[in-house]
């Protein structure tokens, strides 16, 4: 009886994934016939079938998936055991993987990214910026160590951590405001033309239901999918955008304008898996971000927002 190797089960999970084969082996870099033969090598070692090969496309069996459930884990557990063999303890190396949901790549990874760098120039940044369910779910894959998002609902095994509470505001050009400007009524934004996020981003979703909820509809002349290219168009026209109230303060030529009734407030919040190995690099982020959202004086979670 053959002994088992890890090739075994990266084979199987390739096969189970694409559902044939010729695409898994390409996938591997191998030939098909060699696939086909390493699958059923740890058949007969397993001595029970785990595919089915009967259909249009390769299925697994109930043993199959009962298989490649643990070996999923076994190959998690094995990544995280040579992340932590490698783990340098005074953080002269290593490595970090992160995700994010897009309105922070605005205001809040820029100078997070600069003080970590700073502190520890010999760790490596990897960022991710994607949608939350896929920053929850990569991180159940071990894809990342850690997420910053918005407090759940959340995947089971996600750990949230409460940072701060984000509010929004109207955002206009600074120049059309010689003095701070006063709350505006939300029934006013059926008068002006906005400039709004895309459906793409969660932040619209959470404006939209405010509005729909003021029975207001707004005239949208412009909708983009990067808050780069919106407050641009904010500031260079007399457009009006909501965002964050930490992008704007972060942009000179932009001002927020508090609505009456607010925006609801959202908590932000720092995603882990839950029993994940905890790298150095890990637990120096952690810290990290904690100095900074206390350093920035954002306001913590559970306290209404000035003005609020």
């Amino acid at each position: 009886m053959a002994p088992l190797e890890l090739r075994h089960l990266r084979y199987l999970l390739a096969v189970a994934e694409q559902g044939n084969f010729t695409r898994a082996a390409e996938e591997l870099h191998i030939s098909q016939p060699t696939l086909s033969q390493q699958i059923k090598q740890l058949e007969r070692t397993l001595g029970v079938q785990l595919l089915d090969r009967t259909g249009r496309t390769v299925q697994l069996t109930d043993a199959g998936a009962v298989y490649t459930d643990h070996a999923q884990r076994a190959l998690r557990e094995l990544a995280a055991a040579e992340r932590a063999i490698h783990d340098v303890r005074d953080l002269s190396r290593g490595h970090l993987r992160l995700g994010v949901t897009p309105t922070f790549t605005a205001y809040l990874v820029g100078p997070l990214t600069a003080e970590f760098h700073a502190r520890h120039p010999g760790v490596s940044l990897a960022l991710t910026e994607t949608t939350q369910d896929r920053v929850e779910t990569a991180l159940l894959a071990d894809e990342l160590d850690l997420g910053i998002a918005f407090t759940g609902p959340h995947l089971p095994g996600i750990t949230a951590t409460p940072l701060f509470t984000e509010t929004l505001s109207l955002v206009t050009a600074a120049r059309h405001h010689r003095t701070p400007p006063e709350p505006l009524g939300v029934q006013a934004l059926r008068d002006r033309q906005l400039a709004l996020l895309s459906g793409d981003f969660a932040t619209r979703g959470h404006i939209d239901a405010y509005l729909a909820d003021h029975r207001v509809t707004p005239r949208i002349a412009v909708e983009a999918n990067s808050i780069q290219a919106l407050t641009e168009i904010v500031r260079r026209t007399g457009l009006a955008t909501v965002l964050p109230d930490a992008i704007a303060h972060d942009h000179p030529h932009l001002i927020p304008v508090p609505l009456a009734p607010p925006l609801p407030t959202r908590t932000v919040t720092l995603l882990t898996r839950e029993g994940a190995y905890r790298t150095a690099a890990t637990h120096a982020f952690t810290h990290l971000i904690h100095d900074h959202v206390t350093a920035r004086a954002y306001t913590p979670p559970g306290r209404p927002a000035a003005g609020g």
